[in-house]
């Protein structure tokens, strides 16, 4: 079978994973749900009604009426610890820090070791420059857990806040211990010796952090060839920048021509280390706490570009989609992060159902950088998955056309063109994509699938068609559209009783495919089972069918079924032997 689930994106833009300035060991489904009451909140009479409503908005992410309605209880009953626990998160997650930092300094005077509102408190210190009562907040949480990371990392930049750098390369050494987190140790310690202008420790930290496990991160190599280039060592600025890039080629979201420290401050060098833990967070799916240390690090730096996209992202990923447009679109344009965030945006705007504005959002991205072929495939992508065949082939030639000669990686890009021209009924030029796809990525299984599937439907090469689609399942083995695919050889070459065998087991591995589920009907009605086929065919038409399918599964249930003319095949050794 073609593959239905084919490409929902063929270009992934850089992933604000690892983002941070190191990979520090780890210690749901997007919704479009509108805000309650359309962000109009009509707080209840009571504070137990407040919570109430308040718990269930924070549990479906709904952060705006999170916020009002935690607020309001809080206001109602404010020495009740469980209100104050909830009220203070969800404020922050919200962004709103001053209310919730007010908050958490109340549960403090109940909870000590609160450790979120002890942070929320520790930041809002340290952006005063109260470094010294930072340092002591942070030291008095219990050290477990997330504070093990936490209270080193403060503590350091609290003493570099204070003036104190030798202070502060001590307190990062707990974070040394046990060898587990070299790299995250290094790079604080690189950025501190940097701002206290110590070259040689400086270059002698930034290399051990990209020499650890984890520590060739983006946001390490951004700073570390920005200090090689600021002290006079490009060649090596270079080396570092040229060795990322083998891996991540196409990364778009930083300018690896900069000079400038990333952190000039105490302050950012905090915002740094919130930085860090929030990726922790997300690595390990706490995506809520995530966004806490997230609105923390944007509080210290509203323009740190890489967390506003790792915000977006979380607030994307919560389900926020309209707030995550919000933040995208904040990244100063000047930004190379901004660019990449507009592809981001578009396909928020398509997950809302304004497809016009993602398409508007991508045409301009596209004439923003029109070396790039990346805001064009995307588009493509989104106009194949409304169906729009033209349109969408239109955006595959002009992104082709910047591509100029085809790499490997853009076997993806053929085959997605490929796969709108076969929809649009443009047959040769379909089939033309998907053979140079599979000069430049021979072994895919989505091609081979796709095109040997569509060879039998036509009824020619069918023996080459057979291979490819035996090539094609034992890459995927479990796959049950390429299971069909070779059940449909089956059956299209007259072997019914195989064909039953495979169509019965693609049916067990994709249940709900409308597809896979009338080709099952298909067969069992060849081989005389025809009550089973008519449930099959019934059921197909549970899982909402395309028109014409859903014509054909009605004339099958109400005129009965005949076996097309089996296909001949040549070759004795083919998948349909």
């Amino acid at each position: 079978m073609m593959q239905k689930r084919v490409l929902t994106s063929v270009w992934a833009i850089g992933a604000v994973i690892a983002l941070a300035s190191c990979a520090i060991e780890p210690g749901s489904s997007a919704s479009t749900q509108p805000s309650m009451a359309g962000g109009g909140f009509h707080t209840a009479d009571t504070a137990a009604g407040n919570y109430m409503a308040g718990r269930f908005a924070l549990d479906a992410h709904d952060l705006p009426a999170a916020a009002a309605f935690l607020r309001a209880a809080a206001s109602e009953d404010p020495d009740q610890i469980e209100v104050l626990q909830r009220a203070h998160l969800a404020l922050a997650a919200n962004g709103q820090l001053d209310e919730a930092t007010d908050i958490a300094e109340r549960l403090l005077r109940f909870d000590s070791d609160a450790s979120t509102a002890a942070v929320l408190v520790v930041e809002q210190q340290a952006k005063r420059g109260k470094w010294p009562m930072a340092e002591e907040r942070v030291q008095s949480l219990p050290k477990r857990g997330l504070n093990m990371l936490l209270i080193p990392l403060v503590v350091a930049w609290s003493e570099m806040g204070q003036g104190h750098t030798d202070k502060a390369l001590a307190a990062l050494e707990t974070l040394n211990a046990d060898g587990h987190q070299t790299a995250l140790y290094e790079f604080h310690a690189a950025l501190i010796c940097d701002l206290a202008g110590r070259n040689p420790e400086a270059e002698r930290h930034y290399r051990a952090a990209l020499a650890a496990d984890g520590g060739d991160a983006l946001r390490t190599v951004e700073a570390a060839s920005a200090f090689f280039r600021r002290t006079g060592a490009p060649d090596a600025a270079k080396e570092i920048v040229d060795h990322f890039r083998q891996d991540h080629p196409d990364l778009l979201l930083v300018d690896f021509n900069a000079t400038a420290r990333p952190i000039d401050s105490p302050r950012a060098g905090l915002a740094e280390a919130f930085f860090a833990l929030a990726s922790t967070l997300r690595q390990t799916g706490a995506e809520d706490l995530a966004l806490i240390f997230l609105r923390l690090t944007l509080d210290l730096e509203p323009h740190f570009a890489l967390a506003q996209v790792m915000t977006g992202d979380t607030l994307h990923d919560l389900g926020r989609l309209n707030a995550a447009i919000e933040v995208y679109n904040d990244i100063d344009s000047k930004n190379p992060a901004h660019w990449v965030a507009q592809l981001r945006i578009a396909g928020d705007y398509n997950a809302l159902d304004r497809l016009d504005d993602a398409i508007h959002t991508l045409e301009q991205a596209s004439a923003a950088r029109p070396d790039r072929p990346e805001a064009l495939i995307t588009e493509g992508d989104l106009l194949r998955r409304h169906e729009r065949w033209t349109d969408s082939i239109a955006a595959y030639d002009r992104a082709l056309a910047v591509i100029g000669t085809p790499r490997r990686e853009d076997w993806a890009v053929l085959y997605a063109r490929g796969v709108a021209e076969s929809s649009a009924n443009q047959w040769p030029r379909a089939e033309a994509d998907f053979n140079q796809a599979l000069q430049l990525e021979p072994d895919q299984p989505d091609v081979l699938n796709y095109l040997g599937y569509s060879w039998v439907e036509k009824g020619t090469n069918v023996d080459q068609a057979s291979h490819m689609i035996e090539k094609a399942l034992s890459k995927r083995p479990t796959d049950g559209f390429i299971v069909d695919s070779l059940g449909w050889v089956y059956f299209r070459t007259g072997k019914y009783d195989k064909a039953v065998t495979q169509l019965e087991r693609a049916v067990e591995l994709a249940p709900d495919d409308a597809t896979i589920n009338s080709h099952l009907g298909d067969a069992l009605a060849a081989v005389g089972r025809v009550d089973e086929a008519r449930f099959q065919w019934n059921r197909a038409l549970v899982f909402k069918p395309d028109d014409q399918l859903k014509a054909e599964l009605n004339k099958k249930l109400h005129e009965g079924f005949t076996p097309p003319t089996p296909i001949k095949v040549d070759s004795k050794d083919s998948a349909a032997q």
